[in-house]
């Protein structure tokens, strides 16, 4: 089957938070789902490098630098791509105003949809009452993630052995613990309230790995998630409808249509 029927094409797409130098970053995903993408605008919505990692010990695989070499590629290819530092990488904020070979580093954009809304576009720590008040707490909690990463990580690699396709434990409980689920509605509130004080139609973030696309009351609060547990971008198609899409989900369906291709194949 011709590789020409896996490409898909949207008008902007926005990924966050994918922590190139952590052992949780699904960086094989993220090669196929760049390979397999165009689009005219690419949003990187902040923590697309984990300094803080980093600084406590160097882990930066091949597959990690294809993912800078692809980006910065499909920059000089002609896709305009926009780079919104986050806390993991505050270290690019520095740089704003400059590029990154063909990378426009900013600290935040308005993106105008194809059917006229416009959206803030900030990566969303400053929007954290833990990043606010309290960072050694926010450290704290990044290496209690980082093991549970560890955790996830083995977990995925016996469900591939079964046969099984990928699936976030740490995602799962986030949403499971009670206290988890209140600071996200307390992120999302405030992210959207500044997008009204902004007197924008919307916005688009990331920093709290978890995806999400709704209307509140007239804005639209869009979270393009993370790759590391939901493995998620934002999508705008031609005509400016915004959609989330998950891309293990993508792969598992394209593998099941391989493979029910094959076996009428061999019939």
């Amino acid at each position: 089957m011709s590789a020409n029927i896996w490409q898909n094409t949207y008008r902007s797409a926005w990924i966050s938070d994918i922590h190139l130098g952590t052992k949780g970053c699904n960086a094989e995903l993220l090669l196929d789902f760049l390979r397999t993408t165009h689009c005219d605008t690419l949003y990187l919505v902040g923590d697309i490098v984990d300094g803080w990692q980093l600084r406590r010990s160097w882990f930066w695989p091949q597959a990690h630098n294809d993912v800078v070499q692809k980006l910065l590629r499909k920059a000089r290819k002609g896709t305009r791509v926009v780079y919104v530092p986050g806390n993991h990488d505050e270290f690019a904020r520095h740089f704003v105003g400059n590029s990154f070979g063909a990378i426009e580093v900013v600290d935040e954009a308005v993106h105008q949809t194809a059917d006229g809304r416009r959206l803030l576009v900030i990566h969303g720590d400053s929007f954290d009452k833990v990043m606010r008040c309290a960072r050694w707490l926010a450290v704290l909690g990044d290496h209690a993630y980082t093991v549970a990463l560890a955790a996830n990580r083995w977990f995925n690699q016996a469900r591939r052995w079964l046969g099984y396709p990928y699936w976030s434990i740490s995602a799962y409980l986030k949403l499971k613990v009670k206290n988890a689920v209140r600071y996200i509605g307390d992120y999302e509130e405030a992210v959207v309230e500044a997008a009204r004080i902004r007197q924008v139609d919307g916005v688009v973030c990331g920093h709290i790995h978890h995806a999400e696309l709704r209307d509140e009351g007239g804005c639209v609060y869009a979270n393009c998630g993370d790759w590391v547990e939901s493995c998620s971008a934002l999508v705008e198609h031609s005509d400016g409808r915004l959609e989330i899409i998950y891309w293990p989900e993508r792969v598992a369906e394209r593998a099941a249509i391989e493979a029910a291709v094959g076996v009428r194949a061999c019939a």
